[in-house]
């Protein structure tokens, strides 16, 4: 969830945040919270940017997708115009037509823009369930 929903800004820059943390799964191999991790690697967020602040990026490539492996490198430049995407402040990530074209190799990361930390504290175990809750009115029916 883009960290503006927590205030109530909304700009096209939430789908920005969005489609980063879609690219993220694609690339890694894995959801976005993964219960089967060890618990300090649980949240995909928080390894990203623990292994971006480590420079070990490439230690976060789909180790089960061939094409991912073979192309390791071009796979650290995508998680790069990632981790622009997920920035905590929207007025700092870029507009979708500039990802096409970061990905498309015409254009690249402005190092300037990127704030490696980019979670901002923002991983809240309390909205992460596996059930949801039904209110009252949905289990009694139409009245």
């Amino acid at each position: 969830m883009a960290p503006e929903w927590l205030t109530s800004t909304i700009t096209e820059k939430v789908d920005v945040y969005s489609f980063g943390i879609v690219v993220l799964e694609i690339l890694c191999g894995r959801r976005n919270i993964d219960r089967s991790q060890q618990e300090e690697d649980r949240h995909l967020l928080e390894l990203f940017r623990r292994e971006q602040e480590e420079g070990q990026l490439l230690d976060l490539v789909d180790k089960c997708n061939s094409d991912m492996q073979s192309n390791a490198i071009e796979v650290v430049e995508m998680m790069k115009v990632v981790a622009w995407c997920l920035q905590t402040e929207y007025v700092k990530r870029p507009s979708m037509s500039t990802v096409v074209k970061l990905f498309e190799g015409s254009a690249d990361v402005v190092s300037d823009n990127l704030n490696e930390d980019f979670l901002n504290g923002l991983i809240l175990e309390a909205t992460e369930t596996d059930t949801s809750t039904i209110l009252p009115s949905i289990l009694s029916g139409p009245r």
